[in-house]
């Protein structure tokens, strides 16, 4: 069964790019109502006992009278459980080694990643996310709608950003670009590195 992650720093953290409040609603109310309701539909089946991970990498395999609350609420739990370790304090910049080397490879430096980036997670219409993924070693920009994710795809998301409006509203409203542009200042490259460095 799945239970809320700790973040790793305190909720007011991330401001002034990402409000105290929205950090504490979206964790422990948005986060928490993925998780209560992933685990109400597979209590008691066999599926209760496989990772989030397993349950979204081949969806196919998940009974259908089960897998559209999978998909839902299994992948807004492991969406989130990304996002904020994505995050952090006193984060931001850019990255080095090979995962930087790799951005400017790919798309010709970090300043044109980021416009990319930015306009991929722009042109998600309605809810959804933006993501920088490796698909086979491969950089790619992505997005998903509601709470889809890259895995059920066969790709490792890199980095995620949500654009769901609770992730932004209290702060920015409909300034979806001001949210954007706020939230490069909290990205946790070391992470992305880290997972960059297993694919």
């Amino acid at each position: 069964m799945f239970s809320l992650p700790k973040l790793d720093y305190a909720y007011n953290a991330l401001e002034p790019h990402i409000d105290e409040l929205t950090m504490s609603i979206h964790h422990t109310k948005h986060h928490q109502a993925y998780i209560d309701n992933a685990n109400k539909a597979l209590a008691g089946t066999p599926l209760e006992n496989k990772t989030v991970e397993e349950l979204l990498t081949d969806l196919n395999a998940v009974p259908e009278d089960k897998r559209t609350i999978v998909r839902n609420h299994g992948g807004g739990h492991y969406n989130h459980s990304l996002y904020w370790k994505m995050m952090g304090p006193g984060k931001g910049g850019q990255p080095s080694g090979n995962l930087g080397d790799a951005i400017s490879t790919k798309f010709g430096g970090f300043e044109k990643f980021q416009e990319q980036f930015t306009t991929t997670a722009m042109g998600r219409f309605g809810s959804g996310w933006g993501w920088l993924v490796s698909n086979k070693g491969q950089l790619e920009l992505t997005s998903t709608q509601n709470q889809d994710t890259p895995l059920s795809e066969g790709k490792t998301p890199l980095l995620g950003l949500d654009m769901w409006e609770h992730s932004m509203y209290l702060r920015y409203q409909n300034r979806k670009a001001e949210y954007i542009k706020a939230w490069w200042n909290v990205v946790n490259w070391d992470y992305v590195a880290e997972l960059f460095k297993k694919t």
